[in-house]
């Protein structure tokens, strides 16, 4: 059983929701990534969704072209990211962790490369953003073949029949982006969440998770009323951006406004 899974199964057990911050790795720094994200598993975080810093990360936000921009400056690169992981693996082996990112550094790796590479480093899922489920056969079979669950997106005008299409191809969760936009864009309409969760779960038995414009505790806690899992990027990432490259202030940031969000779903 994958650790998505279990962690899924295990929180569905206690009647709670799962907590995914999404961080971008390499900002600021590399070496503040890993410990980053043991803090924010002490801070409430049931899956961690790592960012792979791309030079052209197309459905973002300033906010999160920023980070990748600053994570570019050191270099670092996918196989990098999967250091990382292996790093983190290697004082937390629960912990599921999802890499997000885009095509052209898996393909410049290869795919049955990282596929393999990402397995040996601990991953347990890859969402590709530029990759419809029409095209991803190659990378599909790779990661089933590393027991690496691959994650979807769905978005606000995503019919029925392309959600069934979606939800086929996907394992682990399915991944519903709230607001029509770019990370860090729009306000949250949850009753319209609300209505697109409930035609999503008459399509998959997957969790859905919900990101995109979830910004404070009050906003995690009206969206974990509804779907399996509250995702938070950019609110996080905007922490990053303003503690200035001080490690100590950008953890404790981070840990707070987690700890806000933990309390306020599980309440």
């Amino acid at each position: 059983m994958s650790r998505i899974k279990s962690c899924f199964d295990e929180l569905r057990t206690d009647g709670r929701k799962a907590l995914v911050p999404y961080v971008t790795a390499g900002d600021p720094s590399p070496g503040v990534t890993v410990p980053l994200m043991h803090e924010m598993v002490k801070a409430g975080a049931d899956i961690i969704e790592l960012g792979v810093p791309f030079s052209d990360p197309m459905a973002d936000g300033s906010v999160i072209q920023k980070a990748s921009e600053r994570a570019l400056k050191h270099n670092v690169s996918l196989k990098d990211v999967l250091v990382m992981v292996q790093r983190f693996r290697e004082v937390d082996d629960k912990t599921p962790v999802v890499l997000m990112g885009y095509l052209n550094p898996i393909e410049v790796m290869g795919v049955e490369t990282f596929a393999k590479a990402a397995g040996r480093a601990g991953v347990d899922g890859v969402l590709t953003v530029d990759l419809p489920p029409e095209e991803a056969d190659e990378l599909l079979v790779a990661l089933q073949g590393q027991q690496c669950d691959p994650i979807f997106l769905l978005s606000p005008t995503t019919n029925e029949a392309r959600v069934s299409k979606i939800c086929a191809a996907a394992s682990g969760f399915v991944y519903y982006v709230a607001v029509k936009g770019i990370t860090g864009a729009g306000n949250l309409d949850v009753a319209a969440v609300e209505e697109k969760v409930a035609q999503i779960r008459r399509q998959t038995d997957l969790p859905v998770g919900v990101g995109f414009g979830i910004k404070d505790a009050a906003s995690a806690a009206a969206v974990s009323k509804i779907a399996d899992a509250v995702i938070v990027g950019s609110a996080l990432v905007r922490k990053v951006e303003e503690s200035d490259g001080q490690s100590d202030r950008l953890i404790s940031d981070i840990s707070g406004l987690l700890g806000e969000m933990r309390q306020a779903m599980d309440e």
